[in-house]
Order: C-alpha cells, then structure tokens, then sequence
C-alpha cells in the first residue's frame, strides 16, 4: 500500500476517535490525506471515554476531531458530516461506469449493520478496508478489499511473499451484516453504554491500538493478517493469518485456485 494512500475513517465515536488520533502520529512525514466521517454530534457523556473534550460539545464529531488534529499535527484532515457515502470512493459516470474517486483505506469504526452495509454495497476492487467490532470485552479487526469470491484466484503470489486480494470483512465474518434474532431497542452509544456498565470502559482503546498495529503493518507491507480476535476477560488475542488454506477453509473453495501460478504472472 504506497503512503501516498486516502484514509477514511468512517465512525468518529468510542474506537474511531481513538483511531483518528493515532493515525496523525503513524502519518507524519507522510502524503497521506485523511478525511474522518460522521454525522453525529458531540454529547456531554461522550466527553468520558472518547478523545473529545468539554469545547467540543454541539459540534460534530468529524469536524472536532479533524479541526484540533490538524492544529496539533500541522497536517489538513478532511471531514464529512454526512453518513457514509458510496460516492466518495467512486463516482458515478452513468452506464454502469465508475471512477475511483479515493483509492486506499476505509477504517470502519461503526456499531451498526446499516452503516456497514452502506460501506459494502457497491464495493470497488482496489480499495482496502479495515473493520473494528466489539462487545462488552471483546472485539474483532477484519481486513479485505474484495466482495467476489472469483477475484481471489491467485491473489497469493508465494514467490514474491505478496497477497493482492482478500475477501472483505463482511465476507469474512457474514454475521456483521446479519439483523440480531432479538430486536434491540437500545439505541445508546458506547459511552452511555460504559456508564451503565455494559461495556468495558478500556474496551474501545484496545481496538483503536489493534486497528493502528494493522495499518502500521499495512502501510509498511509487512501485514500477514486477515484478521484478530482480541478478549480482554480471557487475556488473549488470536490472529488469523493471510494463508492459502485457511481462507480456502473459510471459503469453501481450492487452495490451488487461491495460489498465483507461472503461466498466469500478472504483467
């Protein structure tokens, strides 16, 4: 992934504020633009376990976040205030065509099958994403850049050590885009959610730390994850490595179909 990327970062609450922050510290000395996206505002419980601060109340989140960063790091942060939308990675000419209007990274920070959903609908091949999930204690990071199982054929070239292609996050783990069995009704935040006690208050953190050690890896190119697993309670973290035959498990398809052969070397 060249340093030159965009970074998205679509959901600027518990896990995406922190996120946002340690990702002008990975930049510096970068090209890499970066636009944060979301439309709520700042609440006064929101100012307990997300990096907002007293001033920052009644502003959007996107904008408080993108404002003081870029005073603090001395770089331009984009912002939207809108939901996540498809237009801003291609743009639509009409036909069928696209464009790609902002190939790179999409960090999905968000808590909800709707906003993922409008992440994955319409993919566009060339663009990666990162997916941070968590429960009380609990959470997942997810990586990919592909919703068509048939892109996957020879994504793994094993003599150069590169992977080209991985299945989305959504591909990987289907339950993310699955509606819960039992309706929730609860429609609070993870702060509110922390106050109440119904989510570890260091929770969000561990994630933000876990989605920047993948794009650490990525924008180095020495990434060999698809995907980890993190449990606070249990004490552990369990990657799952980017290999042939554990996606090929994942997938249901062959392992040789996944491995770049010499006859098909891309040009």
């Amino acid at each position: 992934m060249p340093m030159n990327s965009r970074i998205l970062v679509v959901g600027c609450g518990g896990t995406g504020s922190f996120v946002a922050e340690g990702l002008c510290r990975l930049l510096i000395n970068t090209d890499a633009s970066l636009m944060l996206i979301d439309h709520d505002r700042v609440e006064a419980h929101n100012l307990i376990r997300q990096q907002f601060f007293s001033g920052d109340a009644g502003k959007f989140k996107s904008q408080a976040l993108a404002e003081r960063l870029s005073r603090q790091y001395g770089r331009s942060i984009g912002y939207s205030v809108y939901p996540y939308m498809h237009d801003l990675i291609h743009e639509d000419l009409g036909g069928g065509l696209t464009t790609r209007a902002a190939q790179g990274i999409i960090i999905g920070c968000v808590d909800s099958v709707a906003a993922r959903r409008s992440i994955a609908e319409k993919w566009g091949y060339g663009n990666w994403w990162i997916d941070a999930g968590n429960g009380y204690s609990s959470g997942q990071v997810l990586i990919g850049n592909t919703s068509v199982v048939e892109q996957l054929e020879g994504c793994f070239d094993r003599e150069m050590q590169e992977v080209v292609a991985l299945p989305l996050p959504t591909l990987q783990l289907p339950s993310l885009l699955a509606p819960p069995t039992i309706p929730i009704k609860d429609t609070r935040d993870c702060a509110e959610a922390v106050m109440a006690e119904d989510q570890s208050p260091v929770i969000n953190q561990a994630m933000a730390t876990l989605v920047l050690e993948f794009m650490h890896r990525l924008l180095q190119g020495t990434l060999s994850w698809m995907g980890a697993y993190l449990d606070l309670d249990a004490g552990t973290l369990q990657t799952v490595p980017a290999e042939p035959e554990i996606l090929a498990r994942m997938l249901g398809v062959k392992v040789d179909t996944l491995i770049l052969r010499e006859k098909n070397k891309r040009r």
